[in-house]
């Protein structure tokens, strides 16, 4: 089974166009035209024309609605209820380096809330959807957080995005506390994919600060409608408009965000 909605559809379909290019540009990224936005952001031909792609075929089949792209920024719709938020790329400097770790990540708002999410990693050829009340799936199969009750026993994800460093100088001491507690903390390069990770059961938890609305939306609702909990780190409910975001199975949520906050060590591993 999977979700077979017009407008899954409709993103599963754009986000497959989009990665025809993607693909084909990575196998020559030695060859892409680079230009330097900020620190530890970077953008590429690659991604604006996988933006291009999308604008084009998500504003085919759905004109009237409003658009959020990470690098042509924000359209208003006719149809101000809806808005797709859109990253072509998420895993910019993972694409530029070679490493086949990336994803297009595409959402749907209605009225502020999160309905619908595609996330698809081309290299894989792993589609991630979610549809508010319909539960997530992983292609055919419905996905779960995984059942791990114990911080020993946790793969937890995270970021070191260098912003968040100078915004949040006690970033790196909660990072130390998570490499105490837990089995392994990841750093993969990609939001998106994280947060599908946790919805899949592949990692317990992932927190990061400083992200955009485009590199944790479709992973929102991936993460809620396959069982976990999202928030911002420190347990609020902003977490798009802060960027500031902690997901993680039904049992380890709460004692992931005591652990990040300094509140306790949590469950230490023994050996």
């Amino acid at each position: 089974m999977t979700l077979r909605s017009p407008v899954i559809t409709v993103m599963t379909g754009a986000a497959r166009k989009a990665a025809r290019g993607l693909v084909r540009d990575f196998g020559e990224v030695e060859n892409l035209q680079v230009s330097r936005k900020g620190p530890a952001d970077f953008v590429s031909a690659a991604d604006l024309r996988a933006e291009q792609v999308l604008r084009r075929e998500l504003t085919r089949a759905r004109p009237r609605f409003g658009l959020l792209m990470e690098e042509s920024g924000e359209t208003a719709g006719v149809d101000s209820s809806h808005r797709f938020i859109v990253d072509p790329l998420d895993g910019t400097l993972n694409f530029l380096h070679g490493i086949p770790h990336f994803a297009i990540s595409i959402a749907l708002e209605e009225n502020k809330e999160l309905v619908a999410g595609v996330i698809y990693d081309p290299i894989r050829d792993e589609t991630f959807a979610a549809e508010k009340g319909q539960g997530a799936y992983l292609n055919r199969y419905r996905l779960r957080v995984s059942s791990r009750a114990r911080l020993a026993d946790a793969v937890v994800g995270t970021g070191i995005p260098r912003r968040a460093l100078e915004a949040n100088p006690g970033y790196l001491a909660a990072v130390a506390r998570a490499m105490g507690a837990c089995a392994a903390l990841r750093r993969s390069g990609s939001a998106a994919l994280d947060l599908a990770y946790v919805a899949a059961g592949r990692y317990e938890g992932f927190w990061e600060p400083g992200l955009a609305p485009w590199d944790i939306a479709a992973g929102a609702l991936l993460v809620r409608e396959a069982g976990g909990f999202i928030t911002t780190i420190d347990g609020g409910d902003g977490f798009l408009a802060s960027g500031d975001v902690l997901a993680a199975n039904d049992k380890l949520h709460q004692p992931l965000m005591a652990l990040l906050a300094g509140r306790g060590a949590g469950d230490r591993r023994t050996a």
